[in-house]
């Protein structure tokens, strides 16, 4: 199977940075798109950013110039680089992956157990 790992989530001061990471292992032949989405309390999940495999990347207009992401393929690694944070950005933060665990199986995408980023004074 494939398990996704974020870290890096905490507690920042409005104005303040910080930098998730998120590791893909197990049975993985390839992975295409990686990005990251947030769920804020009674709020639905929303894409934050994504990467594709040859460095596209696409962000939500909310975090545009604020938020760097990017991806090490040797390591099957998505970071997301967060600066001038505001309360908004308070949420849980998920990693999502697609990824084939197979040259013939189809593309299917796993989700990271979220961490918390909680932005306020």
């Amino acid at each position: 199977q494939v398990q996704l790992v974020e870290s890096g989530g905490g507690l920042v001061q409005p104005g303040g940075s910080l930098r998730l990471s998120c590791a893909a292992s197990g049975s993985i032949f390839s992975i295409s798109t990686m990005g990251w989405y947030r769920q804020a309390p009674g709020n639905q999940r929303e894409l934050v950013a994504t990467v594709t495999s040859v460095g596209t990347t696409n962000y939500a207009d909310s975090v545009k110039s604020r938020f760097t992401i990017s991806r090490d393929n040797a390591k099957n690694m998505v970071y997301l680089q967060m600066a001038s944070l505001k309360p908004e950005d308070t949420a849980v933060y998920y990693c999502i992956a697609f990824v084939r665990v197979t040259e013939a199986a189809p593309w299917a995408n796993y989700w990271g157990q979220g961490t918390q980023v909680t932005v306020s004074s």
